[in-house]
């Protein structure tokens, strides 16, 4: 399936996705957005890095803020950097570099990213494109990435659930898990409160609820009470 230019997502939408859908959604759908610390020191990294430059030293050429897209994927996004290695015969081979704060993951939401820029470029320059890097501002040191095929496979799926999440305008439900302690959104999702097991509605009905037994008993009590004294009245 081939997306137009108009059903592009953002690339970056991957890793989003990748560590939580309802953060995805709040932030694509429902266009909610908060910093703190770890975007911040990210977005400061990124500004570093996307300057727009060109540079050339012996057998590598170096791009900054390379603007991508893939119509194949529903894609597009910016690089922070793409270096061009100059092969035997000549050639200028693309290498994704892309710059991330903290350290390395865990989880693979960093090498899927870069595997969509991989994939973005391939589709763009109609070439190969077998491994980038992911630079790490913690340990200041690369990450070489194999772009293999169950990483693209990844890659592939990441971006079909993306548009499946964005087409039906539905945020999932709150589930609180450690890793919401680093979310800059933590304060809005809220999902201690608003989490599978204290929803908010499930709350809030079950207060109701509470509040109608209530009333109920004081007005059973107090009609009960004009009973009586009718009964003394006429007595």
């Amino acid at each position: 399936m081939m997306h137009s230019e108009d059903d592009l997502l953002p690339l970056s939408a991957l890793q989003h996705l990748l560590f939580c859908e309802r953060q995805c959604a709040l932030i694509h759908v429902e266009q909610v957005w908060s910093e703190n610390l770890f975007t911040a020191e990210g977005r400061i990294l990124h500004e570093r890095v996307d300057s727009g430059e060109r540079q050339t030293r012996n057998d590598v050429r170096t791009e900054t803020a390379v603007a991508l897209r893939s119509f194949r994927l529903g894609l597009s996004g910016k690089a922070d950097v793409i270096e061009y290695h100059r092969d035997a015969q000549g050639n200028w081979q693309p290498f994704p570099v892309e710059y991330k704060r903290g350290k390395p993951k865990a989880a693979n939401w960093d090498q899927v990213q870069l595997c969509a820029q991989a994939l973005c470029l391939e589709e763009m320059l109609d070439c190969l494109v077998p491994e980038g890097a992911l630079f790490y501002g913690t340990n200041r040191r690369r990450q070489v990435v194999r772009f293999d095929e169950k990483l693209r496979r990844e890659t592939e799926e990441a971006a079909s659930r993306l548009h499946a999440l964005i087409s039906s305008g539905t945020t999932p439900p709150a589930r609180y898990e450690k890793k919401c302690e680093s979310c800059s959104l933590l304060n809005l999702c809220m999902p201690k409160v608003a989490g599978a097991k204290k929803n908010v509605s499930r709350y809030l009905a079950r207060i109701l609820t509470e509040e109608a037994v209530v009333q109920d008993s004081l007005t059973t009590a107090s009609d009960g009470k004009s009973s009586a004294g009718s009964i003394g009245e006429s007595s």
